[in-house]
């Protein structure tokens, strides 16, 4: 079967196959996240409980994984699901819906991070775990 068809001159795309390479690409980008934040909070967890804004950084990170495990999850769903099948759209609108607040919270609260200062926490790390003087 094919992904795409032509009718009357037009190409027709198979929503499914769309959507579920939309979602495998951002499952890739949530684990590249997921990564990135999974070393920042090792980082301030190595600084100890005395560093400037410890604590709300490992709550903002611990918050920002979680977040992450939910929204690989939805996405999990959205690609098992057919698009296709009418009875799946509205259920997927939501799934979608709710995968995109869940991102953008989660955009916000990592700024928070930056803000609060962890790549600065990883950087300094590095730094003292390279140079052991």
């Amino acid at each position: 079967m094919h992904r795409h068809s032509m009718r009357g001159g037009n190409q027709r795309i198979d929503l499914n196959f769309y959507a579920t390479k939309k979602s495998v690409a951002e499952s890739m980008l949530d684990v590249a996240l997921f990564m990135s934040n999974a070393m920042r909070l090792k980082s301030v967890l190595q600084q100890g409980p005395f560093a400037e804004y410890y604590t709300t950084l490992v709550t903002l990170i611990i918050v920002s994984l979680l977040l992450q495990v939910v929204i690989s999850l939805l996405l999990v769903f959205i690609a098992i699901l057919n698009l296709n099948e009418v009875e799946n759209q509205r259920h997927l609108n939501k799934l979608n819906n709710a995968a995109t607040i869940l991102v953008f919270i989660t955009v916000v609260i990592n700024i928070f991070i930056t803000a609060f200062g962890a790549h600065h926490a990883a950087s300094m790390a590095a730094r003292t775990s390279s140079n052991p003087i």
